[in-house]
């Protein structure tokens, strides 16, 4: 498996796939095509059917800028000819004579892949590709899931963790302190701030719980939804849950953020082992690949906060992914907003049951995260390609 960094980025929302991808395969295409006057590139699949509310075409040409260039969303190839949902095709002209064409794949999480060009992967940091041959490994050792991200990744990559951490914090922040309509045309209005400030004297901890566990959840894919800088976790539409539940319980509990980044560092691990042996990318598995593998992410997260057993951090991340098995990516419009800013505080929630669940119930687990990653990517290709992120199906039909 490759390092955390290839997991957590930093980048522009509203998709990892569908803006922070294309606008990395720009970068790469420009910088092998200097001397080109114009260019063209040709969207397919999820990219062509749903490019205009990702904002896919603005992030392509904001990069290629000032050099003009024509996008064309390509609706009628088949996505079974497709090697990737998200498939495009760069073409550098000069004078009007082509330069250069390359196919380009925006694989989710940020990712690229260009077709013929190997020496453009990353590094396999991990040997270990299944959390079962991780946990043997970390007992034998006697070290915690943490302490193998730190021993594998080496000394730096906490500093690393401690600057997204930071990252994370702002995105709620700037989500409670902005007000407004989300831009789109679905006039959605951003509720983070009111439904934060919404308390009353009398409330139950257990709602107030919710209401604020909800309303980071709601504030950081509002700022992911405006198009303003998230870290992906395990991409941009599932960009909230993983940090609304360790704010919320960092504060909670006065936990210190050495805390806070061991439980990045194991959250990071699981959103690997689902990129590694499935996939994170709603075009090529629905929303459980996001939404879902950020939901395991978050409950792992906490359950090592909490110094659980290597079973127990298991249990929570199974769980949390097996129960968002067949969820599909649907969203309205295609744009990050209905469902996907209300399925973030969803899924937020969840990973604080998935906790408890764990901590009580680990003695009766049946089913190995390893065999739920698996069941998950194999429920993804099974998908119709219209409940898979290209707006076609499920609510985005009805709207």
């Amino acid at each position: 498996m490759k390092s955390l960094r290839e997991l957590y980025k930093v980048g522009r929302g509203p998709s990892s796939s569908h803006t922070m991808g294309p606008e990395k395969a720009s970068k790469y295409f420009l910088s092998k095509t200097p001397d080109a006057d114009s260019y063209e590139v040709i969207l397919y699949g999820s990219l062509a059917a749903t490019g205009k509310g990702h904002r896919t075409d603005a992030a392509i040409e904001e990069t290629i800028a000032p050099k003009p260039v024509k996008i064309v969303f390509d609706n009628d190839t088949p996505a079974e000819t497709l090697p990737h949902a998200n498939t495009m095709d760069f073409i550098a002209y000069k004078e009007g004579k082509e330069l250069l064409r390359t196919r380009i794949l925006s694989v989710g999480g940020g990712d690229i892949r260009i077709e013929g060009c190997p020496e453009e992967e990353k590094p396999e940091i991990y040997k270990e590709n299944s959390f079962t041959e991780i946990a043997a490994l970390c007992k034998a050792k006697k070290i915690r899931l943490s302490d193998y991200v730190f021993e594998t990744e080496g000394p730096e990559i906490r500093h690393f963790l401690y600057d997204i951490w930071q990252v994370m914090k702002e995105e709620i922040q700037g989500g409670l302190t902005t007000s407004g309509i989300l831009p789109g045309g679905l006039n959605v209005e951003r509720v983070a701030q009111l439904l934060y400030n919404r308390g009353h004297i009398d409330e139950r901890p257990e709602t107030k719980e919710n209401r604020i566990v909800c309303a980071y959840a709601f504030a950081a894919s509002e700022q992911n939804a405006d198009c303003k800088t998230i870290v992906t976790a395990p991409t941009c539409g599932a960009c909230a849950v993983v940090p609304s539940v360790l704010k919320y319980m960092q504060e909670k509990k006065g936990f210190d953020d050495e805390r806070v980044i061991r439980a990045l560092a194991v959250a990071g691990l699981i959103g690997n082992l689902v990129k590694q042996n499935a996939s994170v990318s709603g075009a090529e598995c629905g929303c459980q690949a996001e939404v879902g593998t950020a939901c395991a992410m978050a409950a792992a997260g906490l359950a090592e906060m909490f110094e659980m057993g290597i079973h127990q951090i298991e249990y929570a991340a199974e769980v949390s992914l097996e129960h968002h098995l067949g969820l599909t990516c649907d969203p309205v419009c295609g744009l990050v907003q209905i469902p996907c800013i209300e399925r973030n505080a969803v899924a937020a929630m969840r990973a604080i049951n998935a906790l408890s669940l764990a901590n009580f119930l680990v003695g009766t687990r049946k089913i190995s995260f390893d065999v739920v990653v698996k069941t998950m990517y194999e429920t993804g290709r099974d998908l119709g390609v219209e409940y898979r992120e290209t707006s076609e199906g499920g609510l985005a039909k009805h709207f």
